[in-house]
């Protein structure tokens, strides 16, 4: 068995999951119980089918939750890993006890409110149980599986599962309502991005420029921040192609919140310098994560 696979009782039963995992599921009967559920809001994936079927038949929520989830369960147990998959089914089995013994009262009746903070709060649930390891939606189970066996992305699939979704909301709830859950799903898609990426998403910084070594100082000086440097080539218009220099490439991780001040500083050095910028997921070790490290 490798080690993919192995179950590490360590990590499921770690502080930092169990807490995640139980914020998140807080955050998540927040949003379905006081905004969603009540009102027939949909947020797409196994929750928005459990929300459909809910309206055709007279069955407890927190059952649907458990029986839709359990075959994508036991497909990420065998094909994804056994430690992701009992992390995601004790947070299932969390989010079913919590809309079962906890009873929250409808904050509002307004559309707008309800799909724009039902997105929130099922967003920030996500977002939390994604970071304590495991998913409170086994469709993100089925889009990972099915990505390897076709050619669609996993965001790909689990939008076109979500759009039948939506439309099987249409013709039970009306067409309103089918419009007011895809902006419940943006919004918590976009809240859970944020949970899980974080508010300061890191970005990289290139940039190309003639003046490279009083920019590598800036940077690494003024800025306090860590550089790679690749070496390069320049020049190469249209109208001069025949015209190339030598040149540092310039890299470095900065926060959204940096991007505007190094832009700046380095425009002082030299107005013509190069920049492209390119988001990423995660950075990890290096300078950055010593200086987290050290607050």
């Amino acid at each position: 068995m490798s080690d993919l696979k192995k179950i590490n009782w360590k990590s499921i039963f770690s502080f930092k999951s169990i807490a995640f995992t139980i914020i998140g599921v807080a955050f998540a009967v927040v949003g379905l119980q006081g905004f969603m559920v009540p009102n027939n809001f949909l947020d797409g994936g196994i929750t928005g089918i459990s929300i459909l079927v809910k309206g055709f038949a007279n069955v407890h929520i927190s059952i649907l939750l458990i029986v839709f989830n359990l075959p994508f369960l036991i497909i990420g147990y065998s094909k994804i890993g056994q430690t992701f998959s009992l992390k995601a089914l004790i947070a299932v089995l969390l989010l079913a006890a919590g809309m079962y013994f906890i009873e929250i009262p409808i904050f509002t009746t307004d559309k707008v409110l309800i799909a724009v903070f039902g997105g929130f709060f099922i967003g920030m649930g996500i977002g939390f149980v994604i970071r304590g390891g495991g998913v409170i939606d086994g469709l993100e189970v089925i889009g990972y599986y099915t990505k390897k066996k076709s050619g669609f992305t996993s965001g790909e699939i689990i939008l076109a599962l979500n759009t039948i979704i939506i439309l099987g909301a249409a013709f039970k709830f009306g067409i309103e309502t089918a419009m007011y859950s895809i902006l419940v799903y943006f919004t918590a898609m976009k809240t859970s991005d944020y949970v899980v990426d974080g508010f300061e998403e890191y970005t990289a910084l290139t940039i190309i420029s003639k003046e490279h070594e009083q920019i590598k100082s800036l940077i690494v000086n003024n800025f306090g921040k860590a550089i790679s440097v690749y070496k390069g080539e320049r020049g190469y218009l249209p109208e001069n192609f025949h015209l190339k220099y030598e040149c540092d490439i310039i890299m470095t991780i900065v926060t959204r919140l940096e991007i505007h001040r190094i832009k700046e500083a380095v425009n002082e050095i030299d107005a013509e310098a190069f920049f492209y910028i390119q988001s990423i997921k995660e950075v990890k070790g290096g300078l950055i994560k010593r200086k987290a490290e050290q607050h």
